[in-house]
Order: structure tokens, then sequence, then C-alpha cells
């Protein structure tokens, strides 16, 4: 065979490979993307949420509380409905004490429901003096959407259902944001929009750090698959959903959040890695706690240390009600 024959055969195949690659990593890039944002759950969704998590502690936890949450999701709590700002209609469930001494709007996880993520600890609020919103986050369940925007897309959604819950309360009782997961990551990132002055705090469980990050540690730790290969398709294609770059993170808002943080995470969380909390909490420039809970999987540590955790919370409620208090009393003068 001639030389320039071989070099055009070789040519070919280079070429060939590298077509085959991109369309590997397009492929690969649309079903992560898929499994990721896709309001439509891929297949084999609960083996999938097993691969991505690095564990299958919580999981098995949460399934083992599948009665507990189907009796909440049942218990009759009023079903309310807000607009976002982008023209969807967001769906929430309010469960009303009587004897309010605060509300908490409460923001669920990555592909999870209202009364799954918070059924355990719902009885500890509603005996201790708190009405609660519970809403659904974009993308999933009942509320609108076809993507889930990891926190970027629904910290506005949060900062619609505070003003919400202040306008049905009249600014009369210390509202807080909680959140689990990527619930947590919806209220830091909230923290540093124009948030009613009745917000007095937030409460965030094992929330991650940006999209961007989170995506790094699932795919090289849990999925073993380099970042690189598929960073900048995903990253294209979040801004093209969402409209918002996918590096904005929860560092970014507390840099400027100026409401009181309680921080909880477990050690052993293998879906978003402790350090995440610990970053965002070294850059919260509001007045900061920090609860970190050994050996608790991701969501875990309320199980794992109850009391702590509910000593913890009511300590926090105490500090920071009189925020509230003190506002109304400095409207009055």
């Amino acid at each position: 065979m001639e030389k320039g024959t071989k070099l055009t055969l070789f040519g070919i195949g280079v070429g060939a490979g590298i077509a085959c690659g991109a369309l590997l990593q397009r492929a690969m890039s649309k079903k992560l993307l898929c499994l990721a944002m896709s309001r439509e759950a891929p297949k084999n969704l609960d083996k999938r949420k097993r691969l991505v998590s690095g564990s299958c502690e919580f999981l098995n936890v949460l399934d083992g509380m599948k009665a507990q949450s189907d009796k909440f999701e049942a218990s009759g709590l009023e079903n309310v409905e807000i607009t976002s700002r982008d023209g969807l209609r967001l769906k929430g469930h309010f469960y009303e004490n009587k004897n309010a001494k605060r509300v908490i709007v409460a923001m669920h996880g990555w592909r999870s429901s209202w009364c799954r993520d918070f059924c355990g600890i719902a009885d500890f609020w509603h005996e201790n003096g708190c009405s609660v919103l519970y809403a659904e986050q974009r993308g999933q369940n009942g509320s609108e959407g076809e993507y889930i925007g990891f926190g970027i897309s629904e910290r506005y959604d949060c900062l619609e259902w505070a003003r919400f819950i202040s306008e049905r309360t009249s600014g009369e009782l210390p509202i807080y944001l909680a959140g689990v997961s990527m619930g947590a990551t919806t209220v830091l990132m909230a923290s540093s929009l124009p948030l009613p002055q009745s917000v007095c705090g937030i409460m965030a469980d094992c929330g991650f750090t940006s999209p961007r990050e989170i995506w790094k540690h699932v795919l090289r730790y849990n999925l073993r698959i380099p970042y690189g290969i598929v960073s900048r398709r995903i990253d294209t294609s979040y801004k093209r959903i969402t409209e918002e770059e996918s590096n904005f993170s929860c560092e970014d808002a507390l840099r400027r959040c100026s409401v009181p943080v309680l921080f909880v995470h477990g050690t052993a969380d293998k879906f978003v890695p402790v350090e995440m909390t610990y970053k965002n909490y070294m850059a919260c420039a509001s007045e900061k706690e920090l609860m970190i809970v050994p050996g608790a999987d991701h969501g875990m540590s309320y199980i794992k240390e109850k009391e702590k955790y509910e000593r913890t919370v009511l300590d926090f409620w105490e500090k920071n009600d009189e925020i509230a208090v003190g506002l109304r009393g400095e409207e009055g003068e």
C-alpha cells in the first residue's frame, strides 16, 4: 500500500474516532441531563438514584418511612398556589398552627417531595408553635416547570413563597426558610434576595454549594465519570434551559446574606460532602451556627441526633424570633 494511501486511511480512522467520541459525549450528556434536570424521570430512577447518591442508607431509611409519608400527604393540609416570576404555577401545602409563634417555608430536595422529606420532623415543628408552608419545587410533583434548576431557579420561587407568607400573616410572625439537600441550597441561594423583613433566619440541612460542584462530585466519586468529558455540554445546556450560569453558588449568595443561618450536615454524607457545608458556612457574612453530626448520612442528621437537633433548633428560634419582635417595635415608633 502506498504511503499516501496509508496516511489517508489513518486520517479517516482518526476522524471517525473523534466523531464517534463526540457522539458518545453528546449521548452521555443528554442522559445525565435527563437524570438530573428533566421533569420526566428516566426509567429505573430508583436504581439510578442509588448510584448517584453513593449510598443506600438514606434511601432505605426514606423507603422505610413511606407509610408515614403517605399518611402525612393525606392529612388534609390546605392547598395553596402562587405564580413564579416566569409564569409557572407553583403548589404548596399549608399546615396551620392556631397558636403559631412563627412560620416556616420548607423546600424539599432533588427528585423528592414535601411529605417525604419533612414527615419525620413535621410533628416537632407543629408541637413547637410553627405553621409550615410545604412548597412543591418547580419541575417536580404538582408544580409546573419542565426542568429542575438545582436551586438557582428555585431561589426566586422561595422568595415568592416568603412574600406570600408575609402577606398572609401581615408580617406579624417571624418567618424561617428551611430546606434539605437541594432545598437547603435553594434557601441559601435565596439569602441574598430582597426577602421580607419578617424573615428572621434560614435553616439549611446538607445543602451543596452549586449545581456545577455537585455534578462534579457525583460524576467523579459516585458515577466514576470524568466531569471534563461532559462539562461543556452540561453547562451550555443548563444555561439554555434556565438562563442562568451553573457556577452561581451559595457562597456567592451568602457573602451578601444579612439573616442568621443554621447549617446542619452529617459526616457520612456521600451524596453531598460535608465539605460543601463548611464552604457555605465560611462564606456566610451574617450570624451563623454550625451543627455537624458524626456518622449521619445524607439528610439523616435529625434521625441520628434527634435530641441535639431539636435543642439546637429551639435555641436558634429563641434567639432569632426576637428579631421580628424588634422590627415590629421599630415600625411602631
